[in-house]
């Protein structure tokens, strides 16, 4: 159980040094049961990511989180004075562990709040039972590949 106070702290780090992406369009995928070639989809890619040079603070994020993955970013190029820049750090997720969190942030996010409404809303209920988004069991019975 994530504590309120940790979910605050981490809205708030969200507000001031993450981002999150939300993209609409067409993508080739393959074509499935056998059938040659390929398909074009309309697809929704969402994602969201904080980065920071301290890298205690996203692994901290990760593991109270629990969801996501943590990456190392070293920075090419010099500062203005000469020196090399530091590591960056990156916790990321996609899809519905980005839904997850933004459920979580939701009640305290200000400034990026519009966007985490926005994924919100594209996996709320309404949107789930025209059909368009379903679960793993749900795609396996429909597919009957249990």
């Amino acid at each position: 159980m994530i504590s309120q106070s940790d979910i605050s702290y981490i809205a708030g780090i969200f507000d001031g040094e993450g981002s999150l992406h939300i993209r609409r369009a067409l993508e080739k995928k393959k074509k499935h049961r056998g059938k040659p070639g390929y398909r074009m989809s309309n697809s929704m890619r969402i994602s969201m990511e904080i980065s920071m040079t301290d890298e205690h603070v996203i692994r901290w994020i990760h593991e109270v989180l629990a969801v996501g993955t943590v990456i190392r970013r070293d920075v090419k190029g010099k500062t203005k004075s000469g020196g090399k820049f530091k590591t960056q750090w990156r916790w990321r997720c996609t899809f519905r562990d980005c839904y997850y969190v933004c459920k979580l942030l939701w009640p305290d996010a200000k400034v990026k709040l519009h966007k985490i409404e926005q994924v919100i809303d594209h996996y709320s209920p309404e949107y789930l039972m025209n059909g368009k988004v379903v679960s793993l069991e749900q795609y396996r019975e429909a597919m009957n590949l249990e």
